[in-house]
C-alpha cells in the first residue's frame, strides 16, 4: 500500500483514535478503532477519504445527542439513521 504523503510503498492498515468535530458544532468526540493507514517511512497516520466520508455522513444522519465522549467505530457505524441519506452531500 502507497502512502498517500510521501508515496512511501510500505504503509500498512491499522487501525487509531480520532478525535471529531460533530456537525452541529456542539462538541468533538472521540472515536476509538478507527480505520486507517500507517506510514513508518514518513511517520503519518490517516483515515482514506472512503473512511471520513463515511463517519462524516453517519454523523449527519444520526442524533449525535446519543454519542457518549468516546465511541468505538463500529459502534458509531450501527447507530440507527435519522434520515436515509445525506441529502446536503452532491
Amino acid at each position: 500500500m502507497n502512502c498517500e504523503w510521501c508515496k512511501a510503498a510500505n504503509a500498512v492498515e491499522t487501525t487509531c483514535t480520532v478525535y471529531w468535530e460533530l456537525p452541529d458544532g456542539s462538541r468533538a468526540i472521540e472515536i476509538t478503532d478507527t480505520p486507517g493507514v500507517s506510514c513508518p517511512d514518513c511517520g503519518m497516520e490517516y483515515q482514506p477519504e472512503n473512511f471520513i466520508e463515511e463517519i462524516e455522513d453517519q454523523l449527519m444522519l444520526i442524533d449525535t445527542k446519543q454519542i457518549a465522549k468516546t465511541i468505538p467505530y463500529e459502534q458509531l457505524m450501527q447507530l440507527p439513521k435519522m434520515l436515509k441519506r445525506n441529502y446536503f452531500k452532491s
